[in-house]
């Protein structure tokens, strides 16, 4: 068995797995008990595992555990500072942007990511070829549009 020590959430774990392929995403709900990373299609495709990874947003079920050796990986949990909620957080309660919730941290973790962090005034357009790699199966994308919009002007 190996370990793979990384920052979590601002700090530092120890991962262990027999195999060094095994998806991130496993390793976050299994060892460490983050439910807000979800398992969507496992194929990299719909978002809802969606988590940063030295401030880049990348597919924690087609990340492998050995890649986030000394890395930093902020996951849903981890993005509000303390009892305050990320501007994007809070942008989605304020336009009830989430209806049954499975796409919502994925949206949120794409959202601050690799858009809000390089993009300070993003265009709708810009917000939905952002987001056009994330799946939203209840259909809320005009509310997300406008959650994202929120946080860019906050």
């Amino acid at each position: 068995m190996a370990s793979y020590a990384f920052r979590l959430n601002g700090r530092g774990v120890s991962a262990d797995s027999w195999d060094p392929a095994q998806p991130l995403l496993y390793v976050l709900r299994n060892q460490f008990g983050l439910r807000g990373v979800k398992f969507g299609c496992g194929l990299g495709q719909c978002g809802a595992c969606t988590v940063m990874m030295d401030g880049r947003a990348v597919r924690s079920c087609q990340t492998r555990v050995d890649r986030a050796a000394g890395r930093s990986i902020t996951t849903i949990e981890g993005l509000a500072d303390g009892p305050a909620l990320h501007r994007v957080q809070t942008a989605f309660v304020a336009e009830q942007a989430a209806q049954c919730g499975y796409c919502t941290s994925g949206m949120i973790m794409t959202t601050a990511a690799s858009l809000l962090s390089q993009t300070s005034m993003p265009t709708d357009d810009h917000i939905k070829r952002t987001l056009a790699g994330n799946l939203c199966r209840c259909g809320t994308h005009t509310r997300i549009v406008r959650a994202v919009a929120r946080a860019s002007r906050a």
